[in-house]
């Protein structure tokens, strides 16, 4: 008797991890790394996917910086890339009671527009509870739109 037949698909996922001073310059050095893991997994300098990576987690570093700041306490990038499918920002922070909310600013504010740049370039955004302490809010990048185009796989 024959067994059905299994098609497992073998998927890597690459993944970059590391903390940062809760300062404008960890979030500065955070948005170069990400960058640099980015050209490593060829995903090159200058391409659609990495800029847009590079506002994303400009301005979630900034965000965990300027509202998720706890004295003494880092925040954390990690990218985990599935290659062809998937690139996920994670930037966490030890501020869990401090959730970002989408704002609607006036013509003349200064500041509140993050979240909409992040909900216009990420695919999906998520804020998700920290154990023990915190949150990490999430943005992520379905790769597929970009097949074809100047993504690399």
């Amino acid at each position: 008797m024959d067994s059905p037949a299994t098609h497992e698909v073998a998927v890597t996922v690459r993944v970059f991890s590391q903390r940062f001073s809760a300062t404008p310059r960890g979030a500065r050095l955070a948005r170069r790394l990400a960058l640099h893991q980015l050209d490593r997994w060829r995903l090159p300098y200058g391409s659609e996917v990495s800029d847009t990576t590079a506002l994303l987690v400009a301005e979630l570093a900034a965000n965990a910086v300027t509202h998720g700041r706890v004295p003494g306490r880092d925040f954390e990038l990690t990218l985990s890339y599935t290659p062809g499918r998937l690139l996920r920002i994670d930037v966490a922070d030890t501020r869990g009671e401090r959730r970002p909310a989408r704002s609607d600013p006036g013509a003349l504010d200064e500041g509140g527009r993050g979240l909409l740049l992040v909900e216009a370039l990420a695919t999906r955004w998520a804020v998700l509870d920290r154990v023990p302490v915190g949150k990490t809010v999430r943005a992520e990048l379905d790769l597929g739109r970009w097949t074809g185009r100047r993504a690399a796989r």
